[in-house]
């Protein structure tokens, strides 16, 4: 296995080639020679045969448009000379060999995700760019790319925002793009993971998304079998077009199960079940076996008495197509329900396997046992049930003749670009101001925050009072704001800017507790959800609870209203926090069992009481740590110590917690075994730092 590249820290970038020994299990630091290969990471490579293609890839605010190949036998470097359609410069793009080829597809250029696919002819040492049919991939960077068969395939990338469970495959014999849905891995992000096919199978490993921009979600391994992707393109199921389709019991269709040559082709799928790993969601049919543009949709009709059962269990199944709408017939009797193409996989499967007329008693469900009010039937049927269950309620199969497709909801995010560029063509402003619109934003109770790098040029502030109008009615937002840094003083003062409202004061409910508070002058933070979720999830029935940082109540809330600790002190300075906390123990009901100390905890912290401290400030919270292990029983207890550290450093951080909380305990005459029972990687502070929560247990010897 070789290692080319990669960065060790923000200004770390590295050149360098480690090779490992599988056999002895070492690692290797190889000498190069031959063209030089600069520093960079985010690059991508394929192997073929002892040769490794190297192309792209980062430096610091430098893109490589250049590709190398490394002879490991000779362990030379050789860079390539601009040859054939030259992809453009990028990184975070994949690549894999197949044959004499090498593919590569995506990435990033700097400004904007790539979704283009070039092959390099390893004999003929030329670039291509290739055109193909069907429905490209979205643009995408940071994904995996595979070859299985005659097929290459795109999975995961960013932006994450677009859920790409999706798995792109693109048939190498056709040149055609079939699109496929995961459906057995749940909804993981398959970011910077490592896609790997080992015999028929998928196996995805690591990634999700984890950085700076999206917080902590790693995926969990997956492995998905490709046997269906041959399956599924071996054999078409032919159907007479324009004809009613009865459904039977055990699912079967009634009426011609085989039409004539000139009739309707649909791609024969694999039966879908509760447990089934692939499912195809193209939605162009086949004429004799073509591809045509031209769409046929299907409907199922009910009587409108079963019609709320019917979508129910349509929905259950993923059959009910989302993309047209239902109307109704002959005056409001029948309600007729699109249906996608996966419907007609399960009817083909069964009638393949039954007659006409077969009936499986086994499955049958009479009316007698109707869909309950709480979906508690719904939620138990299976695959064949459900189709049992459609045939009691005279379920028809019909051609669309409506087609009336839904109205696509146009984005917060392109509603507010139009309306923005709007204004500024009516006010002849340069349209570059458009650069400065924010891409993502949060909301707190009834206020929309832009972030503080929006709409920071001068020129906004000659049509401020237009501008901010159309942004609130853009974003569907009572009240707009704009955030600003952290004020640098003791109390961490927030610095909101109101734009659209009167005042900043919100309530915030978050795991069923209500967060009230000015945010123009106090600090929340979205991203210790977690934490706080954690800490509501422990018992502290019994216990007594000092916490040093209290804020609005982030942590006093969650231990009193959730983990029913018996009584919490809580140490604050700030008189905007105080007055926020306040409102906030008397709105969740829990002021009896609170004791509000105001001022420096350092002074005011009560001392041998606690079972537990909690020290919530970062970057550090050291300043306390004296205070909190004053403020345990003689006994000990635990101490959750936040505070921020590189993510390469964590090990040392949690060291130097464990150390100076016990040198502590010692000079305070306590004799104590201190131990990290845990350490909680809470969310990304800004890159290669992460705010971490150190579970510190403290036993008396």
């Amino acid at each position: 296995m070789f290692v080319i590249g990669g960065r060790t820290g923000p200004d770390k970038i590295l050149s360098e080639v480690w090779s490992l020994d599988t056999t002895k299990n070492s690692w290797k630091l190889l000498q190069c020679g031959g063209s030089v290969f600069l520093p960079r990471h985010r690059h991508a490579a394929a192997v073929m045969g002892s040769n490794i293609y190297v192309f792209g890839g980062l430096d610091n605010d430098v893109i490589f448009p250049s590709f190398y190949v490394l002879d490991t036998i000779n362990l030379q470097w050789k860079e390539f000379p601009v040859s054939g359609d030259w992809p453009y410069a990028r990184h975070s793009h994949a690549m894999v060999a197949s044959d004499s080829q090498i593919f590569m597809f995506g990435g990033y250029d700097g400004r904007k995700a790539l979704g283009d696919l070039y092959t390099f002819d390893v004999q003929m040492g030329q670039w291509k760019k290739e055109i193909t049919a069907g429905r490209n991939p979205h643009a995408r960077f940071s994904h995996s790319i595979f070859v299985y068969k005659n097929y290459l395939g795109v999975l995961g990338g960013c932006p994450v925002t677009q859920h790409y469970q999706e798995l792109a495959l693109l048939d190498l014999k056709l040149r055609t793009w079939k699109h496929v849905t995961l459906n057995s891995v749940g909804k993981d992000l398959f970011v910077r993971s490592t896609s790997n096919v080992v015999g028929d199978d998928l196996v995805i490993v690591g990634g999700g998304a984890s950085c700076y921009a999206f917080g902590t979600k790693f995926s969990e391994p997956a492995k998905v079998s490709l046997l269906h992707l041959t399956h599924s393109h071996d054999g078409f199921t032919p159907f007479e077009n324009q004809r009613q389709h009865m459904i039977g019991q055990n699912g079967v269709m009634k009426g011609n199960k085989v039409g004539n040559s000139q009739g309707l082709l649909l791609e024969h799928l694999p039966n879908i079940s509760e447990d089934e790993s692939l499912c195809f969601n193209d939605n162009v049919p086949h004429i004799n076996g073509q591809s045509q543009m031209i769409p046929v949709h299907f409907v199922l009709q009910l009587e409108k008495k079963y019609a709320k059962q019917g979508k129910d269990i349509l929905k259950k199944f993923g059959w009910l197509d989302l993309g047209r709408k239902a109307y109704s017939e002959e005056g409001g009797v029948h309600i007729c329900f699109p249906v996608c193409k996966e419907l007609f996989a399960v009817f083909h499967e069964r009638s393949c396997h039954s007659g006409d007329d077969a009936i499986d008693r086994e499955n049958e469900i009479p009316l007698s046992k109707p869909l309950t009010q709480d979906g508690y039937l719904l939620n138990k049927l299976s695959c064949s049930e459900a189709l049992t269950l459609l045939h009691e309620y005279g379920a028809i199969l019909l051609e669309d003749k409506v087609v009336e497709t839904k109205k696509a909801a146009m984005s917060p995010l392109k509603v507010m670009t139009e309306a923005v560029t709007s204004l500024i063509e009516k006010k002849g402003l340069p349209t570059e101001l458009l650069e400065e619109l924010p891409a993502r934003w949060d909301r707190i109770g009834d206020i929309v925050i832009l972030p503080a790098t929006s709409f920071k040029n001068i020129l906004w502030n000659s049509i401020a009072e237009e501008l901010w109008l159309i942004v609130a009615k853009s974003l569907k937002a009572c009240r707009l704001a704009r955030q600003g840094p952290i004020a640098a003083t003791g109390t961490r003062d927030s610095t909101l800017e109101i734009l659209v409202g009167d005042d900043g004061w919100v309530n915030h409910r978050e795991n069923g507790i209500l967060y009230s508070f000015d945010a123009t002058k106090c600090m929340f933070s979205w991203g210790n959800l977690s934490e706080k979720l954690r800490m509501a999830k422990l018992d502290c029935k019994d216990e007594v609870i000092v916490d040093l940082f209290a804020g609005i109540g982030y942590f006093v809330l969650p231990f009193l209203v959730r983990a029913q600790a018996k009584l919490v002190y809580a140490c604050e300075w700030n008189p905007h926090a105080i007055e926020a906390l306040r409102h906030n123990l008397q709105s969740n009901s829990v002021a009896d069992r609170c004791i509000l100390l105001e001022g420096d905890n350092r002074n005011t912290a009560p001392k041998g009481v606690a079972d537990r401290v909690c020290l919530g400030l970062i970057p550090s919270s050291e300043c306390s740590w004296v205070t909190a292990v004053r403020a345990l029983r003689r006994e000990g207890g635990v101490l959750h110590v936040h505070g921020n550290t590189k993510d390469s450093e964590e090990c040392q951080w949690a060291d130097h917690v464990s150390k100076s909380i016990s040198e502590i305990a010692r000079s305070e005459g306590y004799y104590w075994d201190v131990s990290i029972e845990h350490v909680e990687r809470v969310k990304w502070y800004a890159p290669h730092i992460r705010h971490v929560v150190a579970d510190v247990r403290c036993r008396q010897i």
